[in-house]
């Protein structure tokens, strides 16, 4: 048997860096890597797809001047950052990206809301980490830039509010939830869908009653559409008036036909307040996630759809055509009274 070739330096070092490289441009958050001189020694390819900027054009070079800036919700006052001689979130305190750094940052800060500016011009919003490199005695000898779009969660819709009470804990518990959700539908194509519930007689109960009479009808509603979800499905409130249902049925026509069952369940709902009965429906609006959805317009597409079984009369279910489709045919809108 002959022994293996031993592998040139050179060559393993080549092979070293392409693979590190390869490993680094599969990450999908961009990955700027500055040297002690503030010069681009690399940048990943996601770095390339949010900003614009071809990493052939800057590597050994200084980055874009004002790359990026601090949101203005993230402004600090420089005089009181001076003269207290703390890190501001271990990031730059001016719009250049190559201006010196704050002293002593701090390598575990949090990512900040930042403005990028693209390479054709527009500010995008990003969240943005820097993080300082030494080696082993501690010498500075670069950074590393990570950052990621954050228009995702910036524009998530909200609820309706009406003044109702104890709506802000459990609406924290859903938006997690359903960030948890979403991750499990991008990385492993677990079907996602939402189902957007509003109760039709909720702002007039509000009037007519008072809130506490709403809120008792939005627990009873609760209650009622819980008897409806099947084991996988999560049901919380969102805003003070209106419901969210994470669903996972396969299909988008499973998915409609669920929706007008917990419509049928609705109606079931009974509610007293002091003697009267108050009779109940809802009106529910359906989007199904697909590749490349990004889930502030999943949830625009069902709270549209919602609004329009509400616009129709209420007591209906809707969808989004564009977020409730099958491969051989795109479906029409439909209705239940």
């Amino acid at each position: 048997m002959i022994p293996d070739e031993p592998i040139p330096a050179a060559d393993r070092v080549a092979r070293r860096t392409a693979l590190l490289e390869a490993a680094l441009d599969s990450i999908e958050e961009g990955l700027i890597l500055l040297d002690a001189d503030a010069r681009v020694a690399f940048w990943n390819q996601a770095a390339t797809t949010i900003s614009g900027y071809p990493r052939e054009s800057l590597l050994g070079r200084n980055c874009p001047p004002g790359f990026y800036r601090l949101d203005a919700r993230h402004q600090e006052d420089l005089q009181a950052f001076a003269d207290s001689q703390q890190p501001v979130h271990g990031h730059f305190t001016t719009a250049d990206i190559n201006a010196p750094a704050s002293p002593a940052p701090d390598p575990g800060s949090r990512p900040v809301l930042v403005e990028l500016r693209h390479r054709l011009g527009h500010l995008l919003p990003a969240m943005l980490k820097r993080t300082p490199l030494r080696d082993s005695l501690g010498i500075r000898i670069g950074s590393l830039l990570r950052f990621h779009p954050a228009e995702d969660s910036d524009q998530l819709p909200h609820g309706d509010s009406g003044e109702g009470v104890g709506v802000e804990h459990s609406q924290a518990e859903m938006e997690d939830r359903l960030d948890q959700s979403w991750r499990d539908w991008s990385s492993s194509a677990v079907p996602f869908g939402l189902l957007w519930i509003t109760v039709d007689q909720a702002e007039r109960l509000r009037k007519t009653h008072g809130r506490d009479a709403c809120e008792s009808m939005l627990q009873s509603m609760t209650s009622t559409l819980r008897h409806g979800l099947k084991p996988t499905e999560i049901l919380g409130r969102w805003g003070d008036n209106e419901f969210l249902v994470l669903a996972h049925e396969r299909t988008p026509e499973m998915l409609l036909e669920h929706a007008r069952q917990l419509l049928g369940l609705a109606r079931t709902a009974e509610f007293r307040w002091w003697g009267d009965r108050v009779s109940l429906t809802v009106s529910i609006g359906v989007a199904q996630a697909n590749p490349g959805d990004a889930l502030s317009a999943l949830m625009q597409s069902a709270q549209k759809a919602m609004q329009q079984s509400l616009i129709g009369g209420g007591n209906r279910v809707s969808h989004s055509p564009d977020h409730t489709h099958t491969n051989s045919r795109r479906s029409q809108p439909c209705s239940q009274s």
